[in-house]
């Protein structure tokens, strides 16, 4: 897996004055583009595009400080119309405009060329199955809401307090498959997964059953899911075991993501400082 994965992304950087064809990186990476994004994300620590848009602007920098081609063709051959536009984006990353840099010889920031390898950390394991399910709805309050990383997301937070407790009651008892009682889900994320882009939050159940007319539903296809179990500090350790799924177990498995709602189920304990979880991720074997 990641000898493919450093296979695209010698790909890439002999391409990158071309236009980023996603397509074509996960196919030189034997995986699906749904896939290939998720998995450089969570290796990368930044999304492919972000990673990408810094690359360009460190290989266009050194292009300024040479002093030999004129600022225009620079910014068309790194995909910016107009000099005002490459200005920007080069500002934003350099700290200090492209004429400025030029005549000044200023320092630039760079973003080094990423290749992947694998590394033993400790001994721990990770425990998971594979469950094969039926179609399904997941039933319950939707609502749309940023990506926060780590710690607690606020706006979800909020949500879920919004939610009366009678509705809670009436989505529980819908309940009737696992992962059992109320989930929590994400899903319709943007394909970058960057800090602050929105996704669908959900706060329902799984379940067979049709949804009343007052509730949000959600039809699921039948599939494979990986479950995981964590137990810690909450949230950090659900956060973490996300990380760990695609950064250690997809690449040492013959599975991959594929589209769908990401479903845990957490219990968290008395005073809300630990917590135990399962993490239902949909996946299909390579």
């Amino acid at each position: 897996m990641l000898e493919r994965l450093n296979q695209a992304m010698d790909q890439l950087e002999r391409h990158l004055d071309r236009p980023l064809d996603v397509a074509a990186l996960a196919r030189s990476a034997a995986v699906s583009e749904h896939h290939f994004r998720r998995l450089f994300s969570a290796l990368a620590g930044l999304p492919l595009s972000e990673y990408v848009r810094r690359r360009r602007l460190t290989v266009a920098g050194a292009e300024v400080l040479a002093g030999e081609a004129p600022l225009l063709d620079i910014a068309v051959r790194w995909g910016y119309g107009s000099n005002e536009a490459f200005a920007r984006a080069f500002r934003a990353m350099h700290g200090v405009g492209p004429q400025e840099a030029r005549r000044t010889g200023a320092a630039l920031r760079v973003q080094p060329r990423m290749s992947f390898r694998l590394v033993v950390e400790g001994s721990a394991s990770m425990e998971y199955r594979i469950v094969a399910k039926e179609a399904f709805h997941l039933v319950g309050r939707k609502a749309r809401v940023p990506l926060v990383h780590e710690g607690m997301n606020p706006h979800i937070v909020a949500f879920v307090r919004g939610i009366d407790q009678e509705t809670v009651r009436r989505i529980e008892a819908l309940s009737d498959q696992e992962p059992h009682g109320i989930v929590n889900v994400s899903d319709d994320l943007a394909g970058s997964r960057a800090e602050g882009t929105e996704l669908d939050y959900w706060h329902g159940v799984v379940t067979g059953a049709d949804a009343p007319e007052d509730l949000d539903s959600l039809p699921v296809a039948a599939g494979s899911w990986a479950v995981f179990r964590v137990s810690g500090a909450f949230p950090q350790a659900v956060q973490q075991l996300w990380r760990d799924v695609f950064t250690q177990w997809f690449p040492s498995n013959p599975y991959e993501s594929r589209p769908g709602p990401e479903i845990s189920k957490v219990r968290v304990a008395p005073g809300g400082e630990t917590a135990e979880a399962e993490l239902w991720i949909p996946v299909r074997q390579v």
